[in-house]
């Protein structure tokens, strides 16, 4: 109690306050709902740090100087107390220090939901406008990406090998929301044959929002799977805001992931699907699985083309496919097609394989979903190792299905039967560790309480010839 109490005191506490504000992605829900539940306050960034921007800078320079003036008020009023110049000025002086846990915490947020009404959104609107144009007046293909995962991979495949016949253009890493994509438009020359826009979602109608911003001609839905839970009703509203990208694109332009989920949502019957057997007019032959590359035959007709790329995952083949087909409509060639598959590769912790001292790492950690944790512990099951490690924290942001779900994922786990399993203790814990007790798992199990000196430390943890596979990532203002 007194540890908890005294981290209200800390000098870190202004720091880890404007932290919380960042790791909510400044959304007053989510952080007031963090900030409630916190006891304490000087364990809050255990796996993320706070990182200096100019806007998270004025935030955090505000609370120090707003605590300090406050600190300082406090003491003139105590010592005006003991002069008695004010009768009990000791007691309110020692008071107006005290509450300052209880008052700035929620004043900055009125601030920045200021600053957001009266100096953000007014200059927001302008420059969502300024970039429509530039979208809707483009002379080339824009191809939108969307999906519940999957997404950020397929864009950089689509941009890898449309490069080799293709002026090219794509929107930058992950940064898949309107502000973001205002900003790629202002990138763009208009001498761009073909412009690629992830599109990120979140709640119901972001992907309506995305499209009237972009104009887009194109559209591949990468996948669907649980995510967002705490702001989608259910899984059919996600898909519903996923198809609404229908009203924006003409079906017959749009390529459809069919996944496990999907399979039970009504589609338009003239959408492209596509799934691990057959894309369009493609089959997809002899995947094969290495821990630092993929091969596979596309077969068409009585023609066979074998590629090779350094995306490792059997999943991983259908976008690959896809990407082939798209860029064989675009005009590229065979050959052209076959060097831009053998440069593509992992994007940045979605299956990014590197070795520690001769251990092999696959670095899964970006966000995660059942889809991808299935992929992954394939994937686990299928390479040789002299011991195999299965590292995760469970998924964020499963609703009211969660227990469910990570009970699901822990029999998931136990069936791919690695040596040991580590799980990052937080409330999905017991809900994993249950899923794998029910399907007989007797396996090396570690519970992880410092998530972050575990993977900082992950060199002392393994050893020549292991396979570690590390799934999913969870936010701090997640329990």
């Amino acid at each position: 109690m007194f540890k908890n109490l005294f981290s209200l005191y800390r000098p870190s506490f202004a720091r880890n306050i404007a932290y919380m504000l960042q790791a909510s992605e400044y959304d007053g829900r989510m952080y007031l709902k963090w900030l409630h539940k916190t006891k304490d306050f000087s364990k809050v960034s255990t796996r993320k740090q706070f990182v200096r921007t100019s806007f998270s800078n004025a935030l955090y320079l505000v609370l120090v100087v707003g605590i300090i003036l406050q600190t300082l008020i406090g003491l003139v009023v105590m010592t005006l107390g003991f002069t008695h110049t004010i009768i009990g000025g000791q007691y309110y002086g020692l008071a107006i220090i005290l509450i300052y846990p209880l008052l700035w915490p929620y004043f900055i947020l009125v601030l920045v939901q200021l600053a957001k009404y009266f100096i953000l959104w007014p200059r927001y609107r302008v420059v969502l406008s300024q970039a429509e144009e530039v979208f809707k007046n483009h002379p080339g293909t824009i191809i939108a990406v969307l999906g519940s995962y999957g997404k950020t991979s397929m864009k950089e495949f689509l941009k890898i090998v449309l490069s080799e016949g293709l002026n090219v253009a794509a929107s930058p890493a992950n940064k898949n929301v309107a502000l973001s994509h205002a900003k790629f438009a202002r990138s763009l020359s208009g001498k761009e044959d073909i412009v690629i826009v992830e599109y990120g979602e979140g709640k119901n109608g972001d992907i309506a929002e995305l499209a009237k911003l972009t104009h887009p001609d194109i559209a591949v839905i990468t996948g669907l799977a649980p995510a967002h839970q705490n702001h989608y009703k259910n899984i059919k509203q996600q898909a519903d805001d996923l198809l609404s990208i229908t009203s924006y694109v003409q079906a017959k332009n749009i390529y459809l992931n069919l996944d496990n989920f999907f399979k039970d949502i009504s589609l338009p019957k003239s959408i492209l699907k596509f799934d691990d057997e057959v894309v369009g007019d493609l089959k997809i032959k002899n995947v094969e699985v290495f821990f630092d590359k993929t091969t596979f035959d596309l077969v068409k007709g009585k023609d066979t083309m074998s590629y090779k790329t350094n995306v490792i995952g059997f999943h991983q083949v259908k976008y690959l496919a896809l990407v082939c087909l798209l860029a064989s409509k675009f005009g590229l060639s065979n050959d052209q097609i076959k060097r831009g598959i053998a440069k593509t590769k992992a994007f940045s912790h979605r299956m990014e394989p590197y070795l520690i001292n001769g251990a092999k790492v696959i670095d899964d950690s970006y966000n995660g979903n059942i889809e991808g944790i299935k992929a992954g512990l394939n994937l686990l099951k299928k390479l040789d190792a002299k011991r195999k490690i299965y590292v995760t924290p469970g998924l964020v942001d499963q609703g009211k299905d969660s227990n469910l779900i990570h009970h699901e994922m822990g029999k998931l786990i136990a069936k791919a039967n690695p040596d040991i399993v580590v799980l990052m203790k937080n409330s999905t814990t017991d809900s994993i560790k249950a899923g794998l007790d029910d399907e007989g798992f007797n396996r090396q199990l570690i519970i992880e309480d410092k998530p972050l000196d575990f993977y900082n430390n992950l060199t002392a943890f393994v050893a020549q010839d292991d396979l570690v596979l590390m799934q999913n990532d969870w936010p701090d203002n997640y329990k």
